[in-house]
């Protein structure tokens, strides 16, 4: 399926749920991993506004699976444990919006930036040709909301200093988009704050000028649904 065909199919269901659970459980946090979730986010805002229930403290857009396999394919360009680094992911969820800061290895050359920047954006391509076009990554995205609910839940219990990265409301960089995957630091409301994005490489910030323009049109489309809708 391409992204248009999985916003048809799930845009709809991501703006029922959401309906239900403003109506139901106004006070809950939400984290949206259907795909694209560049736009299902903004689908499930729009729902909840209309019945009463946004709060841009306890919408997330669920990007943990970029951070994972970032994480991942850097262990093995290194030769080393996933535990053992950490590569920020910023931007959005699909394709060029993707931009892993690689920047704070500095051992990695261009070459390999090039190509783990490469593979983190379109990791989910791999997996779909491995599955022979018949599925899409479904345990490790399983794991990736595993992970970032379990953050949700530390936080919950008053655990400080938990900080994940997620799509959220971000004044950042609007009026461009409003929704961006940046450093949030959790409260047991959701959102405490949205932290400062760490420094940037000039390849990182070309990455990001490029990623810009596509996730606000994605943000756009969403809103457009749900404003419908």
């Amino acid at each position: 399926m391409t992204r248009d065909d999985l916003f048809n199919t799930n845009a709809r269901i991501v703006q029922t749920l959401a309906r239900a659970v403003g109506k139901n459980s106004p006070k809950a946090i939400i984290g949206v991993i259907s795909n694209p979730v560049n736009s299902t986010v903004p689908v499930a805002a729009e729902a909840l506004k209309k019945v009463g229930a946004y709060d841009p403290r306890k919408l997330f857009g669920v990007t943990t699976l970029d951070i994972i396999r970032a994480r991942r394919f850097l262990a093995d360009a290194l030769h080393c444990s996933a535990y053992d680094v950490d590569v920020p992911v910023i931007g959005g969820h699909s394709g060029e919006t993707i931009v892993p800061l690689l920047s704070k290895y500095p051992e990695l050359s261009a070459e390999q930036v090039q190509a783990l920047t490469h593979r983190i954006q379109f990791g989910g391509d791999e997996v779909v040709k491995a599955k022979a076009g018949a599925g899409s990554a479904t345990l490790s995205m399983a794991y990736a909301a595993a992970e970032w609910s379990t953050s949700v839940l530390k936080a919950l219990r008053g655990d400080k200093g938990v900080i994940e990265y997620a799509l959220v409301e971000s004044p950042a960089h609007a009026p461009t988009c409003l929704w961006f995957s940046c450093p949030v630091e959790l409260g047991p409301g959701g959102v405490a704050q949205v932290l400062p994005l760490p420094a940037l490489s000039a390849h990182e910030q070309a990455l990001l000028a490029a990623a810009l323009p596509i996730l606000a049109q994605e943000e756009a489309k969403g809103v457009a649904f749900g404003q419908r809708g």
